[in-house]
């Protein structure tokens, strides 16, 4: 027998062939020998922009050609191109070197995961409609939305991979990523793979989601053979480098070229002081103002306001809240009283109510035993502070009157009416979004005690809110779940859904559901005619509703400050900048 021995498990691995070092040396001007079989001046269309690949370009003039077709509201991209400093120099008023890092997969040195992700299941897209939900994701991560007919054009050739993550507790897609071959797409002599649009449902998605989505791609391209796979993420995302890195992906030179458009301003364009500091409400209105080279001065960031100036106008905001709200509009969404004084007026539909006060229950109590169940809400107030749902008894509306009155001297008891909890957005007399909200819950897993799955699901809604959201818990949380048939301590089995909070607030854990292209019209009509009795050019009107399709209602409060980074992919904070600078509204 001849050669070396070979050891007890251990395998022996094919010798990689050399290939062409294209895209990690762009200073190195290819042979016509590497070259060869490469279809030239490539640019694909992934639907939320272009992906130009810079290798295939001869001349580099040809791809500042590319970049300058960029359409309105894309994100075009040059990855490898050649010499990149001096393919910027020839349009430096244009183009501009991204601020971020390619990472590389050599795919032959790919080891998968020992064990699988657990309630993650990670499969191709098989539907067009599934495109719809990706983008649904998309927008929940600030990326640039996709047109549906093209991603689903281009995942029905082999060229790209459109991949979804599922619960499998619930059945939910909340995590996509996209895959290139490159090989397949232009003849790529490297045999190459790329890897873009990861993104997963912060809140919903179990620990995991995203490791799963890039094994599987990378799983994917393993089996066809390819070489590696690259991607490319932003320098100061440290979450994402680091699983980068866990999977075995390394550093290499090339870099990604853009467009300095609208979209692309944060990544070129020097941030106004305070920005980082801001809450979601308030950033999310400041970034879009950026995008329109509105001049953003934050003037108090714990207090969420900026001066907001284009040309010689200034319009000072908190929030959502602006000057274009009148003290009068702001004091009548304030008391609940005045708000339900108005709506009846106006032929809109309120809950039937009346007022209780430290020793003055009679009133409520009648009520109560008229109805059986009542809502108890301090007169003045706002995130849910003070209200409790579905007292029942009058020991319980002794206790939940007692606690309204430490939030306002005021209480306002009215019917408890089922249905879902809708929030409208109306802002210039124009409905823009409509939302079901949905009270906090948690997902069993079959491992975990309901304190531990509050407190996990509690730090996901956190860090996807910048902080804003959590679930809090207390006594009342205990009685919730105590009333929906638990113990703070029960292990609840695997896809076993049980709701912790009653107020479906977003302060308090709840969750927000796009029902825009379901809202019935005559809710539309009602929303918009509450806002003009109030005389309010922005707000949140909550509504219970037992059917989103359907005309059935009963209005609830009016906020004169609600947040508008909830509302994804709906276009709320476009059209908030709208109404205070009608002249930077794109076409």
């Amino acid at each position: 027998m001849t050669g070396r021995p070979r050891l007890a498990g251990h395998r022996r691995r094919t010798p990689v062939a050399a290939t062409p070092d294209l895209t990690s040396r762009s200073w190195k001007e290819p042979s016509e020998h590497q070259l060869q079989g490469m279809e030239t001046d490539v640019v694909l269309d992934l639907g939320w922009g272009r992906l130009v690949f810079g290798q295939t370009f001869s001349d580099l003039g040809g791809i500042v050609d590319a970049l300058r077709a960029e359409e309105t509201g894309r994100r075009d991209i040059c990855i490898y191109p050649r010499d990149p400093h001096v393919l910027v120099g020839l349009a430096p008023d244009e183009l501009f070197i991204d601020p971020s890092y390619t990472y590389r997969l050599d795919l032959y040195r790919y080891r998968p995961r020992a064990e699988l992700i657990r309630d993650v299941f990670v499969r191709t897209v098989t539907s067009e409609a599934e495109m719809d939900r990706i983008n649904e994701i998309y927008a929940i991560n600030g990326m640039v939305v996709g047109d549906t007919a093209t991603m689903w054009r281009n995942h029905r050739t082999r060229s790209f991979t459109y991949l979804v993550a599922e619960d499998q507790r619930t059945g939910a897609i909340i995590g996509t990523v996209t895959g290139v071959d490159h090989q397949l797409a232009f003849g790529d002599p490297e045999g190459g793979t790329s890897l873009w649009c990861l993104a997963v449902h912060a809140q919903d998605a179990p620990p995991g989601t995203g490791e799963a989505l890039v094994r599987v791609l990378a799983e994917r391209y393993v089996g066809r053979g390819r070489a590696y796979l690259d991607l490319s993420v932003l320098h100061d995302n440290s979450g994402a480098i680091q699983l980068y890195r866990k999977l075995g992906f390394t550093r290499v030179a090339a870099v990604c070229v853009k467009r300095k458009n609208p979209i692309n301003t944060p990544l070129f364009a020097a941030r106004p002081a305070g920005l980082a500091d801001l809450n979601p409400y308030a950033r999310i209105i400041a970034d879009e103002a950026v995008r329109r080279g509105v001049r953003v001065e934050v003037t108090d960031a714990e207090w969420g306001e900026m001066r907001l100036t284009v040309g010689g106008r200034t319009v000072l905001t908190r929030e959502s809240l602006s000057e274009f709200t009148s003290a009068v509009a702001m004091s009548r969404c304030d008391d609940k009283r005045v708000t339900r004084r108005i709506m009846e007026r106006a032929g809109v539909r309120v809950a039937r109510g009346a007022l209780a006060g430290e020793g003055e229950l009679q009133e409520a109590a009648a009520l109560l035993r008229e109805v059986g169940a009542v809502v108890v809400k301090p007169a003045r107030g706002e995130q849910g502070r003070g209200i409790t749902v579905g007292v029942k008894d009058t020991a319980g509306l002794e206790r939940a009157v007692a606690h309204a009155l430490h939030f306002c001297p005021d209480v306002l008891v009215e019917e408890l009416v089922e249905g879902d909890d809708l929030r409208v957005i109306v802002i210039d007399r124009e409905v823009v979004a409509a939302a079901v909200r949905r009270p906090a819950e948690v997902v069993g897993d079959g491992r975990r005690p309901v304190t531990e799955l509050i407190r996990s699901t509690s730090r996901r809604r956190e860090r996807a809110t910048g902080g804003e959201s959590r679930i809090p818990l207390d006594d009342t949380t205990t009685d919730v779940v105590a009333e929906a048939g638990w113990s703070m301590d029960d292990v609840p089995p695997s896809g076993e859904r049980i709701q912790v909070r009653k107020t479906a607030n977003l302060h308090t854990g709840g969750t927000i559901v796009d029902v825009t292209d379901r809202l019935h019209p005559e809710i539309a009509e009602a929303s918009v005619r509450a806002a003009a009795a109030l005389g309010i050019p922005v707000t949140g009107l909550d509504f219970l509703v037992p059917a989103v399709d359907g005309p059935d209602y009963v209005f609830i409060e009016a906020n004169e400050r609600p947040g508008l980074a909830n509302h994804e992919p709906q276009p709320v904070v476009e059209r908030f900048v709208d109404l205070l600078f009608p002249e930077t509204r794109r076409p």
